[in-house]
């Protein structure tokens, strides 16, 4: 494995502007976190005071794409350089999983094998932007609206819920058998178990007091609230190279204003990300800044990127062989 990480192309950086940047702190950390779930809790309170009338419908779909911003949390922490701590880096992450509807093991071993292995599409195969990357454009449209994703029961984001199922039936998938190790699949289906007895539960509070909120609070966030995610996870390698050893061909830096970078956890700097990713997502702008030379310039915001991904993804669902051109630096 790690002479295969060896062999991706890497911008060249100062040693020690490079030890600089990797630097952990807990208070970048918790910052974030604090201000994510201060207006996760304001915008669900909101929610509440609107449930019965309309208001209720918008109130929601903003309390959701902030709700499902837990995906940068768990991203980060699954990486250990959300926070210097190693038990926060724990914790958080499994809050963020849950949330996210992400069983832990599972998805801290494909992670790994999505940067080992990022759009390989033969031999070791990437699990995670497949799913996120495809030519149907049904899927590619429904992906980006609210509740899209129900109708689309095997694919996209509702097919994690089965597979958690199945590896709690004790089913060995075959994410399971090609990227967990043997002696943690057995902590993988236990926790699959633990994060569906925990669905139960919230299901059951539900029907007992004759109320959606818990539902709509905990668990339906990942059907209306995944617009922002999912654009988010789009832009980053729509329309790009499959099979290729430099993170400048298949993975796309884009520019966001402030609020889409914070709920973003500043993973818009996704080239830098994948070429170097231990360095923690609050130095990710210092580092572009120190490689941008040497890397293809950045769409400055989601329209110029989909200005690029539409026209291409439409060409790759008549030919798959097409690949966009990527400008590099000489």
């Amino acid at each position: 494995m790690k002479a295969n990480l060896e062999q991706w192309y890497k911008c060249k950086i100062n040693r020690e502007e490079y030890k600089q940047l990797c630097k952990r702190s807990d208070w970048q950390g918790l910052k974030h976190v604090c201000i994510w779930i201060f207006f996760l809790a304001l915008s669900g309170y909101i929610a509440f005071l609107a449930w019965g009338t309309w208001w209720a419908v918008p109130a929601f779909l903003v309390y959701g794409n902030i709700y499902m911003a837990c995906n940068p949390v768990w991203h980060e922490c699954g990486h250990r350089t959300a926070f210097k701590s190693r038990w926060l880096n724990e914790f958080f992450y499994h809050i963020g999983s849950f949330m996210y509807n992400f069983e832990p093991i599972r998805w801290r071993w494909s992670h790994f094998h999505h940067h080992s292995y990022t759009l390989h599409t033969k031999g070791p195969y990437d699990y995670e932007i497949q799913v996120t990357k495809p030519t149907d454009l049904l899927f590619v449209f429904l992906m980006h609206l609210p509740g899209g994703n129900l109708l689309l029961i095997f694919k996209g984001f509702l097919s994690f819920h089965w597979e958690t199922i199945k590896h709690a039936l004790g089913f060995t998938t075959p994410v399971m058998q090609e990227c967990i190790p043997e002696n943690e699949r057995t902590k993988c289906r236990l926790f699959s178990i633990t994060h569906i007895l925990i669905w139960a539960i919230i299901v059951i509070i539900s029907f007992y007091y004759k109320t959606w909120l818990p539902a709509l609070y905990l668990l339906l966030p990942f059907t209306y609230g995944t617009t922002l995610r999912n654009t988010f996870d789009f832009i980053q390698h729509a329309g790009l190279a499959n099979n290729v050893k430099d993170h400048r061909l298949c993975v796309r830096t884009v520019k966001l204003n402030p609020i889409f970078s914070f709920l973003y956890w500043h993973m818009e700097y996704h080239l830098e990300h994948h070429m170097f990713p231990m360095v923690p997502s609050y130095n990710l702008k210092k580092l572009h800044n120190i490689i941008k030379d040497q890397t293809p310039v950045p769409k400055n915001g989601l329209w110029a990127a989909y200005k690029e991904i539409i026209p291409a993804i439409i060409k790759q669902s008549k030919d798959p062989k097409y690949i966009l051109k990527v400008e590099l630096p000489n």
